[in-house]
């Protein structure tokens, strides 16, 4: 059998949470009560302009918003990854997010889990579900202190299909043999690249076009 490897998306793939469900931790858990209540209550008002602009572009919906974690230590932020994980990201894996894991292992794959999220907010989730590889976005400390840019290239649409290549040519696996999950339109290209996709809880659009190429559409509860 040729090496292959499942590769999935994480928010909304594996889990009920997204990328602002996170820093909101991060917000809440953070400094004094009152620094807290001013980060969760920008957090709150910038909803509605996280929203529009993940719609509209992904990219620029990620650089915009890791911005909120300038000036955050790394120390702090690697350990409230551990209670977050524990507190936000477990409780909000889908019940059956585990079994579809298991069964590509099964068939001989490797796991990977590529997200636009950050790298030290999916370390605990990735430990968890045993997976061989994370593929995510790394933020740029200077001095230990977040500067709230992320080091190119962010990942993220094509970005993440170029992931996934780069990845099967270091590794020596056959694209052609590798599955792919996810459940936004905007992750088109890491599922166009792979030779078995799959829609999962997929968006309108997402679920149109696995309509349309014949792929498999799962509905994880």
């Amino acid at each position: 059998m040729p090496a292959k490897a499942a590769f999935y998306d994480v928010d909304g793939t594996l889990v009920k949470t997204n990328i602002v469900h996170v820093y909101a931790y991060y917000a809440m858990n953070r400094g004094s009560l009152l620094g807290m209540a001013g980060r969760s209550l920008t957090t709150a008002a910038s909803l509605p302009l996280f929203g529009a602009l993940d719609v509209l572009n992904r990219k620029v919906f990620n650089e915009f918003f890791y911005r909120y974690y300038q000036g955050l230590t790394e120390d702090r932020l690697l350990t409230v990854a551990e209670d977050m994980f524990e507190d936000v990201l477990k409780p909000a894996l889908y019940d059956q997010s585990k079994d579809l894991i298991a069964e590509a292992r099964r068939s001989g794959c490797r796991i990977v889990l590529v997200t636009g999220a950050l790298d030290f907010t999916m370390r605990p989730l990735a430990r968890y579900l045993g997976a061989d590889e994370l593929i995510a976005n790394k933020m740029q400390f200077v001095g230990g202190v977040a500067t709230g840019k992320v080091i190119p290239p962010i990942i993220e649409g094509a970005y993440k299909a170029n992931a996934i290549r780069d990845y099967c040519a270091r590794e020596g696996l056959s694209l052609a043999h590798c599955h792919g999950y996810s459940d936004s339109a905007s992750d088109y290209a890491m599922l166009a690249i792979v030779g078995r996709p799959t829609a999962v809880n997929p968006d309108m659009r997402l679920r149109s076009l696995a309509r349309a190429y014949n792929w498999p559409i799962l509905d994880l509860k």
